[in-house]
């Protein structure tokens, strides 16, 4: 039988709290956590280490590292790892830009280990059953509504309002992870309007058209300013009738009918998906989401709102 992979974390906040230490948990078969580092926060019963640097000097039995700190600060950490001969688990969005992504995937590629760009929305249970019905019906529009109170989902994190932090596209690439799985065909920005706070680096909102080279039109909508009842829902309409996917892919109507769908499984499904690599020895590195948003910040109008305060 093959033994567990010792995993370490870096970055211990509200994320590896909520999903990434049960998911590992429920995927004790795989991995065993071993350690974490972080200036602020540690896991019970595990060592934690106040650098990456110290973790990995003190721990070299180490085999993955999960990265969980804001992206702007993903890159060295990423590289450390990988220079020290560990997998790694990028947490989305995998880097604050293209080019580090492209860089350590290359790095990983040489080092002989794994590089795995996480995104947890195309786990839902709704997406892969979806996806095979559009490939089999073609889809002729599609309508995404993101919409979240950022004081809700991200009190007081300053970080994701500077520049590299994405701002609404935080929330907003997890549509877009779904959308790029989806769908037959791939898409393009064709216009995109995005409003930033006049006090933040970082938009607030986006409203975003894509085409694809048939003509077919996608058009989102990301708003972190939502109140009452949150908005995570992606329309397609087909020849066939409409496909409907609610609670960012936890739900699915399919000409109005709700389908039966199996247990939400996001991160467990993640973490299953990034031992499945490292013993293929191969890596998962899907940038296509991350590549709208800068496509959204290249091409979009930039419109200055009222300043926002959490």
């Amino acid at each position: 039988m093959t033994s567990p992979i010792k995993l370490a974390i870096v970055g211990v906040g509200k994320i590896v709290y909520d999903q990434h230490v049960p998911a590992i948990a429920a995927n004790a078969g795989n991995f065993t956590l071993v350690a974490t580092a972080s200036r602020n926060n540690t896991i019970d019963n595990i060592p934690s280490f106040p650098t990456i640097e110290a973790m990995l000097e003190a721990r070299p039995d180490i085999e993955a590292v999960s990265l969980c700190m804001p992206p702007q600060y993903r890159y060295a950490a990423a590289y450390k790892a990988l220079a020290a001969g560990k997998h790694v688990f990028l947490e989305k969005p995998p880097g604050a830009t293209l080019s580090e992504v492209a860089d350590l995937e290359a790095f990983a590629a040489k080092q002989g280990v794994s590089l795995f760009a996480s995104w947890h929305s195309r786990y839902a249970p709704g997406v892969q059953p979806a996806k095979a019905h559009l490939a089999a019906n073609k889809p002729t529009a599609m309508h995404v509504i993101w919409k979240e109170d950022v004081r809700q989902w991200h009190p007081n994190q300053d970080w994701i309002w500077q520049a590299g932090g994405l701002g609404v596209f935080d929330p907003g690439i997890n549509a877009l992870s779904i959308v790029t799985e989806i769908l037959p065909s791939a898409v393009f920005l064709t216009k995109a309007a995005l409003e930033f706070p006049e006090n933040r680096d970082a938009p607030i909102a986006a409203d975003l058209h894509f085409q694809d080279a048939a003509g077919i039109k996608v058009h989102a909508e990301f708003d972190w300013r939502q109140t009452g009842p949150q908005s995570w829902d992606i329309i397609v309409t087909t020849a066939d009738g409409e496909v409907r996917l609610a609670n960012g892919g936890a739900r699915l109507w399919i000409n109005g009918a709700e389908q039966a769908l199996e247990k939400e499984a996001e991160y467990p499904s993640l973490y299953q998906r990034f031992a499945d690599i490292i013993r293929a020895g191969k890596s998962d590195v899907d940038v296509a989401p991350l590549r709208h948003v800068a496509d959204a910040f290249m091409l979009g109008q930039r419109k200055v709102v009222e300043a926002f305060h959490d």
